[in-house]
Parts: C-alpha cells; sequence; structure tokens
C-alpha cells in the first residue's frame, strides 16, 4: 500500500474534562483512498484509530480539534 503523511506526528496536550487534560501524540496519513488519523499516548501506545470520510481533509488545527472529539466522546465513553 502506498501510505502518504498528510500531518506527521504532533504533540497536544489535549483538554478532555474541566481542568483535565492528556498529553497525545497523533499522525494523519492517507493510505491508498483511505485517510486515518492515529492517535497514541506519550509512550507510544495506540490509544485509537480513526478513519476519516473521503475528503475530509483538514489543516492542522482541525486535526487537534478532532483529536479532541475522539478523546471525549469515543475514548472516554
Amino acid at each position: 500500500m502506498n501510505i502518504e503523511v498528510l500531518q506527521d506526528w504532533t504533540t497536544a496536550r489535549v483538554p478532555v474534562t474541566s481542568g483535565d487534560s492528556r498529553d497525545v501524540r497523533y499522525q494523519v496519513f492517507q493510505n491508498g483512498t483511505r485517510l486515518f488519523q492515529e492517535i497514541r499516548d506519550v509512550d507510544d501506545k495506540l490509544i485509537h484509530m480513526l478513519e476519516l470520510p473521503q475528503g475530509m481533509a483538514m489543516n492542522e488545527s482541525s486535526y487537534e480539534v478532532l483529536c479532541r472529539y475522539v478523546l471525549v466522546d469515543v475514548v472516554n465513553s
């Protein structure tokens, strides 16, 4: 498969609840025609892999917002 990195590993402190935050790393890549956001903790343990819909390539700040959504609404639910 042909993997193209759209956003290389980015470290972020993501607020997850009022006053709490989580340090994570995430990257966005395309594998063939499929687009993914991979989120890992600072120890490189996989937290979540999200497949994004076709045509959802965004700017870097939008990927961080998406990362927060995944941590708050998907992982912690």
